[in-house]
């Protein structure tokens, strides 16, 4: 299941970080400004890594930290679909257009209950975890944490009320994108939290290669498109500060992840 989500999540991610300028003729619907588009392709593809490499694990412990966080992303972008269904081209003009729309529905209809009874299957199965072997430090699980809640209450405020938010965000949002964008950190934001709890490199390194995937991909994003940014504004700063620290975070663990694991 890891394996034909992270193949979706890609192709998903193709009209969006590539084509983010012609959303209304090759995606669902049509983004804008094209820095959103840049933003969610950007999302897309590190969630692509982050699944690609979970599948690859042998142990559910170093694949368990990827599942939740898939689960919660799909179910909330299944419900803001489902809410903003007329803003979708069911009906365009353009026949690509078209098809990824119906092929978009019926993924985010069919993937998070079928993610869900895999979840409860696996969560079923005998065993017992393998022991901790590799720590993380205290300050970069605080830091984890902390990148964690931020995201968290990033999103929940863009998925409940996205006009009220939008002063938390660096460029304007509309309902939709904005909604889009806080199921993305809302799922980003459970897999950090789900980190920090496992607390061992070893279990985590396939999130570490995410965090660096993340951030450089997100800071090629806002390179792409550096005027859409309000630059006056403080939260401009503060997101580009945000991106450093995960891609930092994401460096540093990977460092350490692999000094842990020479020592062994």
């Amino acid at each position: 299941m890891l394996l034909v989500a992270s193949a979706l999540v890609f192709l998903a991610g193709v009209p969006l970080f590539v084509g983010t300028e012609q959303t209304d003729r090759y995606f669902a619907w049509t983004v804008l400004p094209p820095i959103t588009a840049a933003f969610l392709g950007a999302s897309y593809w590190a969630s692509c890594i982050f699944e690609l490499a979970a599948a690859r694990q042998h142990t559910w412990a170093r694949a368990r930290v990827a599942v939740p966080a898939v689960l919660i992303f799909t179910t909330l972008t299944m419900v803001v679909t489902l809410a903003y269904l007329d803003r979708f081209h069911l009906f365009s003009p353009e026949a690509w257009a078209r098809l990824v729309t119906w092929s978009w529905l019926a993924i985010y209809l069919g993937v998070p209950v079928m993610l869900g009874f895999l979840l409860v299957g696996q969560l079923r199965e005998p065993g017992t975890d393998p022991p901790r072997i590799a720590p993380i430090p205290v300050g970069l699980r605080w830091l984890s944490a902390g990148q964690a809640c931020i995201m968290l209450v990033v999103g929940v405020a863009l998925l409940l009320n996205p006009a009220f938010a939008s002063w938390l965000w660096p460029w304007k949002l509309t309902a939709l994108t904005g909604r889009a964008v806080g199921a993305w950190l809302v799922g980003f934001g459970v897999g950090a939290a789900h980190a920090t709890v496992e607390g061992d490199f070893d279990r985590i390194r396939i999130g570490l290669v995410t965090y660096v995937s993340l951030g450089a991909l997100q800071l090629l994003a806002l390179a792409r498109y550096p005027s859409a940014l309000q630059w006056v504004r403080p939260v401009s700063w503060i997101y580009v500060a945000f991106l450093l620290s995960i891609l930092g975070l994401g460096a540093v663990g990977l460092v350490l992840s692999t000094r842990s694991r020479s020592r062994l």
